[in-house]
């Protein structure tokens, strides 16, 4: 039996401890956002989050996801604080970036990594990220846009203390 979290809910598996974690994500939860491409981890359609990193999960034995946390693209609007999609789900959807949609899910969840690890990334730094994500439709500029677009909403929601901006009130004691 292996035991791990995936996207926030603990399951007990009874697999075989080499099964693809990709495999027991689909057939064994039911999940089936996350893609099978090309089954030797060079297309991305498979990718999820490990302990908040991005793999493969068409190469990645279940056994190496015991007691980890998995967050699968079904699992990826939890990520974001508050209620509905994720920024970048926003920003795909407001970019119009999915063609036939396959890839869609590995790159989200790689795009997710990316911004978790870099909030202000440019196209130097999306296109490193991307570059083991394949688009069969070419939506690369498009997913470039809304990594950007996902980024600078995120930036904009994040308040910071600004003391020039602090009001003093008269006769208020700091003591």
């Amino acid at each position: 039996m292996i035991s791990l979290r995936i996207n926030g809910e603990q399951r007990e598996l009874d697999v075989d401890p080499q099964m693809p974690l990709l495999w027991a994500i689909r057939e064994n939860l039911a999940m089936t956002g996350t893609k099978f491409g090309c089954g030797i981890a060079q297309c991305g359609a498979c990718t999820v989050h490990l302990n908040g990193k991005a793999i493969r999960s068409c190469v990645t034995p279940v056994a190496a996801a015991a007691n980890g946390e998995v967050t699968t693209i079904e699992g990826l609007a939890d990520l974001a604080p508050g209620e509905g999609l994720h920024p970048l789900q926003e920003a795909w959807i407001e970019k119009q970036v999915p063609q036939c949609g396959y890839c869609q899910s590995g790159q989200l969840m790689s795009a997710a990594a990316l911004l978790d690890s870099n909030p202000n990334p440019d196209d130097a730094a999306i296109d490193a990220a991307m570059s083991g994500n394949v688009c069969r439709c070419g939506m690369y500029p498009r997913i470039r846009s809304a990594v950007k677009l996902a980024a600078a909403q995120t930036a904009s929601a994040v308040q910071t203390f600004d003391p020039t901006l602090a009001v003093d009130h008269e006769g208020a004691s700091h003591g």
